[in-house]
């Protein structure tokens, strides 16, 4: 066979080994005045197994290599055309083609996948549901090259490119000259293997001190994606004896996972002082959960209250007894003075307009100890 590019026998070689069930990888290359004139593409289950070893300290993770000979070997002619010179197809391994999606050759996220991930994640739209949105149009997870671990990581690369050079010096810029200006200024600073700029803490002197007098409680919330750069603001936001929000610190993060605001709330618990709030308050973001559990296993735990409500109209506005639901969950919530009464106000408002079955309403009552004010 002959080919009219390298690329092209790449992608024949890429689409046979796909069908038939197995990966492949480039072995080796040589040049040919200047530019590569042969190229060998083999099986990923090519080469010498590694023995193993459980004597030593760190023994070496099981090896896949069973010395499977597939391969094919391309030569460049003189007319520019690519012809193959070598060609092997037994191997000595099963082949998996329902599985070959997942071998790492084959998952690629194209170009118009990458730009509606962009576009929805600027959205605001979660990556759970970007995601999903792929799956429908491409007809079921079985038709996608990627994964939603491969949109997270695509996404999270994305992100740390949004805070270009000038904008992450610039930052830090600032926050020396506040630090000199003041050496209560506080501020952190993460960064990626690349040495760019992932996300970024800051608290000044006021919310430090304020902090000593009015850290019982503190508010934590992501919803803010008024920057410029699209990045979450986390602001740390606490209520003074006034009634006035004072902020206790804040935040610009790349991401909305575990390990994000594991970093970040490690960073607002040392410019403290190692002072850990009684409570937090916080949407029902699970991330977050996860994240305060590790951080801030000592403070209380509460949802948002008006997070949860407001989702109410949404969930519900279509139903022909809307009122009616309305009026029995407000009655749950604040005519429950015991947790017996809520249990028994809930269950009735089940039993009145069959909602037995209302995903919705059902994860609620799972975690009614994070919200519940009878509990």
């Amino acid at each position: 066979m002959t080919f009219s590019s390298i690329e092209e026998v790449c992608s024949y070689y890429r689409r046979y080994a796909k069908q038939a069930g197995f990966g492949i990888a480039q072995r080796s290359s040589r040049k040919k005045k200047g530019r590569k004139g042969y190229v060998m593409l083999i099986c990923t289950r090519g080469g010498a197994e590694r023995p193993k070893t459980s004597d030593c300290a760190k023994p070496t993770p099981v090896s896949n290599k069973t010395g499977c000979g597939a391969r094919i070997c391309a030569n460049l002619c003189d007319d520019g055309t690519w012809f193959l010179s070598k060609v092997e197809l037994m191997h000595n391994h099963s082949l998996s083609p329902g599985k070959a999606r997942f071998f790492r050759s084959n998952k690629k996220i194209s170009d118009a996948a990458k730009r509606r991930l962009e576009l929805n994640d600027r959205a605001g739209i979660r990556l759970c549901k970007n995601f999903n949105s792929l799956v429908v149009e491409s007809g079921g997870f079985e038709n996608l090259s990627f994964g939603e671990r491969d949109c997270r990581n695509y996404i999270n690369k994305a992100r740390e490119l949004n805070l270009g050079k000038g904008g992450a010096q610039a930052l830090c810029d600032y926050f020396r000259r506040m630090q000199k200006q003041n050496s209560g200024f506080y501020f952190m600073i993460d960064m990626d293997d690349d040495c760019r700029l992932r996300n970024v803490f800051w608290a000044d002197a006021r919310s430090r001190a304020a902090y000593d007098f009015f850290g019982d409680v503190i508010t934590f919330d992501t919803t803010y994606l008024t920057n410029k750069y699209d990045m979450p603001f986390a602001p740390f936001v606490g209520v003074n004896h006034h009634g006035q929000s004072i902020l206790l610190g804040a935040g610009l993060i790349s991401s909305e996972d575990t390990d994000t605001f594991v970093w970040l709330f490690k960073c607002w618990l040392e410019c403290m002082n190692g002072q850990a709030p009684k409570a937090i308050i916080t949407d029902q973001d699970r991330a977050m959960k996860n994240a305060i559990a590790i951080v801030f296993p000592e403070s209380r735990h509460r949802y948002c209250m008006w997070h949860i409500m407001k989702k109410f109209p949404e969930k519900f506005g279509s139903h022909a007894n809307f009122d009616g639901i309305k009026s029995a969950i407000n009655k749950c919530l604040y005519d429950s003075q015991t947790c017996e009464e809520y249990e028994e106000n809930w269950k009735d408002l089940l039993e009145k307009y069959n909602l037995h079955d209302n995903a919705w309403l059902n994860g609620l009552y799972m975690d009614k100890t994070f919200w519940v004010p009878a509990y």
